[in-house]
C-alpha cells in the first residue's frame, strides 16, 4: 500500500511543536489594519494552540493518526 500523502495546506498553516501540540497563525492580521490597535496588531504576531475541538481535524489532515 502506498504512503500516504499530509495535505498541502494543512502542513503550510500549522505547525506541531516538540510536545505535540498544534499551533497555527491569528486570524484577522492581513487586512484592514487601520482600525485594530497597536497591541492587538502585536498579539497577531504569535502563534495560537488549536481549539480542542479542531485537533483531531487538523491531525487527520497531517495524517498524525
Amino acid at each position: 500500500m502506498p504512503k500516504t500523502k499530509t495535505r498541502s495546506a494543512a502542513k503550510k498553516r500549522f505547525k506541531v511543536t516538540g510536545t505535540g501540540r498544534l499551533l497555527r497563525r491569528a486570524t484577522m492580521r492581513s487586512h484592514k489594519l487601520e482600525k485594530k490597535s497597536s497591541k492587538r496588531k502585536r498579539a497577531f504576531g504569535r502563534d495560537f494552540e488549536v481549539a480542542s475541538g479542531d485537533t483531531n481535524a487538523v491531525k487527520k489532515m497531517l495524517r498524525m493518526r
